[in-house]
């Protein structure tokens, strides 16, 4: 490939985040298989399975590619970080200006909301509740002017933040203008996560805010995890990006839910 068609970093890893769904799905796959399917030579994709290997998102062997257990790739947080970074980041640009001075705003683990926190910087008077640990040193770093308060409980280093009945308490008595929430996995307006003490901790939130905003990155849709807990009716309006299936665009519809899609900007080459 020469300098001029070289990819630019964004989309390398766009392509070993691809890669590892796909091995994910398959459970293990040849490597040789892995490079034809993907149209890069066999050096190119050692070299993306020994980058996934190294983050240990994966099991680089003889020849194969072979996935940890599905939960273990829902709780990859540096994985999860950089997944669908350009859709997240247009859809936390598309909340930004509905975060009024003075609210009290309600937010999750999830790494959608990461891209939020120079937006927030802005906001006056803003008060943050959230059991996302990363998210709060990243409002402490970038938004000193914001009020924080961290729910702690049971810490969960897989996804660097707090669960259990400390959290939902807490939630309890609490009444928030916003919560800014996403989802693991989105199937026909129906939501899921891999996690049962996370469940929990979303359905505090929604009980606990006036209004609530589902963002979801089309990575999510078409998918289940083990435990069921909703729709998107529970949310006041879905945000997601131009990438989303239509079947899945049209399910959140039938639920009388208004969907806005967002497009997301493309890396720089």
């Amino acid at each position: 490939m020469t300098a001029r068609t070289r990819l630019s970093q964004a989309a390398v890893e766009e392509r070993r985040q691809a890669v590892l769904r796909y091995v994910a799905d398959h459970g293990e796959t040849r490597i040789d298989d892995l490079a034809r399917r993907f149209g890069v030579s066999l050096m190119t994709m050692h070299r993306d399975l020994d980058d996934l290997a190294g983050r240990h998102l994966l099991r680089k062997e003889r020849g194969r590619a072979v996935a940890f257990p599905a939960l273990t790739m829902e709780m990859a947080t540096r994985f999860r970080e950089t997944n669908a970074l350009a859709a997240k980041n247009a859809l936390c640009a598309a909340v930004a200006g509905r975060i009024g001075p003075g609210s009290t705003v309600l937010m999750e683990d999830s790494t959608t909301l990461f891209p939020l926190v120079p937006a927030l910087a802005e906001v006056d008077q803003l008060h943050v509740v959230t059991n996302s640990v990363g998210l709060a040193q990243r409002l402490g770093s970038a938004a000193p002017g914001v009020d924080v308060t961290l729910l702690g409980g049971h810490y969960r280093g897989d996804f660097n933040s707090c669960t259990g009945p400390t959290v939902t308490r807490a939630l309890s008595r609490i009444r928030a203008d916003l919560a800014l929430m996403s989802a693991t996995a989105v199937l026909e307006g129906r939501l899921f996560h891999p996690v049962s003490d996370y469940v929990e901790v979303k359905l505090a939130m929604l009980a606990s805010a006036e209004q609530a905003l589902l963002l979801v990155d089309y990575s999510k849709f078409g998918k289940t995890a083990t435990y069921a807990y909703g729709t998107v009716a529970d949310y006041h309006s879905v945000i997601t990006d131009s990438r989303t299936p239509d079947a899945e665009l049209a399910a959140i519809r039938d639920l009388d839910v208004p969907v806005e899609t967002v497009e997301p900007e493309e890396p720089s080459p």
